[in-house]
């Protein structure tokens, strides 16, 4: 890994332990959760919610995502010294 590539994950690394973040996925997840299919008024309201918890969803998953990436350079490299 370029240590670019390691500045890149590393600034994400230490995002992910802020407090603010945690506090951000918190209340995405809250919105998630709030979601009712009762609210829904009609199928133009259906899309809408279907796409932000799509985008929800991205940001609930990004952090895992990234260290997943990571893990999986990683094991390669460790892979070709061997």
């Amino acid at each position: 890994m370029t240590l670019e590539e390691e500045k890149y994950y590393e600034q994400y690394f230490s995002l992910f332990a802020s407090e603010g973040w945690k506090q951000f996925v918190s209340e995405i997840k809250e919105i998630l959760d709030s979601h009712r299919i009762e609210d829904i008024k009609d199928e133009e309201n259906l899309h809408s919610i279907k796409g932000e918890r799509n985008a929800f969803h991205r940001v609930v998953w990004f952090e895992e995502s990234i260290k997943t990436a990571y893990d999986v350079i990683k094991d390669r490299e460790s892979e070709g010294d061997a």
